[in-house]
């Protein structure tokens, strides 16, 4: 049965800014914003050499692009200041588990000390509404066979997870301390392993294997055994959208936690080893696999997401299935292969996804 869309609307011709913007989940949000009709705004960093989409997007025309690190508050809030956005989609983020690793002080100034730096200038020039981008490894993982609820224990054993855990309590400090009052008007949101068309970042999952799999070479897996929670980028952006509409109209009292989690349903987790497998298959071309242990990097084994309170209080779930989140992001690479600009397929993707 095809969802409402109609929280949608809330974004015509509203001034929105995105941090993140040149990122992978950032520059997918932003083409969403345009095509909604907003006003938007973008910050990031520039695009690195093997980071393709927002150039592939052609958001260049289509978003007012500001090239810098949220790390400097100065620069940040003189943006913010000027702009006086109606609502921020926070996301930047140093994203990659292993760069953790080779350089802890960017991940937690970037993780923590850019998400605080957003935080106090929402506060100092009482920016309306916030939608702060977290992840679903703040949570303290101890690999239990639940899924994990916004009230559970945050915290991480490896740089990547502890720099998230501390910006969700650097959230919750902010918000206890300045946001607190009436309905919501700030709200953090976490989703699990997220994939789709035009993630080119190194060691990740999918990009790895469809840089394999074009390139005829060797996948190499460092933890085939672990369970992630699978889903397309569309799905927690629905998601982060669905909030921001209910913040910009006032529909979210002030008794609700403020946190939120975006994930697939249980039967979407599934063994790295099975996805990549399924990727092969799709591809449609054998292609060897080799275990390479990292013994350097401490990843869970096991991680899922309890969605109830998005399904209760926002009406919000999942649209697409496993094999359909697959193949959405198997056809984006082959077109991007192909023509190098994405507009076309990216605005298709989207189309679909709402018809569900």
């Amino acid at each position: 049965m095809k969802k409402n869309n109609s929280f949608l609307k809330s974004y015509k011709n509203l001034k929105v800014l995105v941090t993140g913007s040149t990122g992978f989940k950032g520059a997918w949000l932003c083409n969403w914003l345009y095509l909604c009709g907003s006003k938007v705004i973008g910050v990031g960093l520039k695009p690195e050499k093997d980071s393709i989409i927002f150039d592939s997007m052609d958001l260049k025309k289509k978003i007012k692009q500001y090239y810098i690190d949220i790390k400097y508050f100065e620069k940040i809030n003189y943006i913010i200041k000027k702009e006086k956005p109606d609502i921020i989609f926070h996301l930047a983020a140093q994203s990659i588990v292993s760069s953790s690793y080779i350089d802890p002080l960017n991940t937690f100034n970037t993780n923590i000390s850019g998400s605080l730096n957003i935080l106090e200038s929402v506060r100092v020039n009482k920016i309306p509404q916030l939608v702060y981008i977290t992840s679903d490894k703040c949570y303290l993982n101890i690999d239990k066979k639940g899924s994990y609820k916004e009230s559970d224990y945050l915290g991480g054993f490896d740089n990547y997870s502890s720099s998230k855990a501390s910006a969700e309590i650097v959230f919750h400090s902010y918000f206890h301390s300045y946001f607190k009052k009436g309905n919501l008007s700030t709200v953090s949101a976490r989703a699990g392993n997220v994939i789709g068309g035009g993630d080119f970042k190194k060691d990740r999952i999918v990009p790895d294997v469809i840089k394999s799999l074009k390139n005829k070479k060797t996948i190499y897996l460092r933890n085939p055994n672990a369970t992630r929670p699978w889903q397309h980028v569309l799905e927690p952006l629905s998601g982060y959208l669905l909030l921001g509409h209910k913040l910009i109209n006032k529909e979210l009292k002030n008794n609700l936690l403020p946190s939120w989690n975006f994930g697939p349903y249980k039967k979407n987790c599934k063994k790295v080893n099975f996805i990549v497998n399924l990727f092969i298959k799709e591809w449609g071309e054998k292609q060897k696999i080799v275990i390479k242990k990292n013994k350097q990097f401490k990843e869970s084994k096991l991680l899922s997401l309890n969605i109830k309170k998005a399904k209760k209080e926002l009406s919000w779930e999942p649209r697409l299935s496993l094999n359909e989140t697959i193949n959405f992001t198997i056809d984006w690479y082959r077109y991007f292969f192909l023509n190098a600009k994405t507009e076309k397929i990216s605005n298709y993707q989207i189309e679909y996804f709402l018809d569900q």
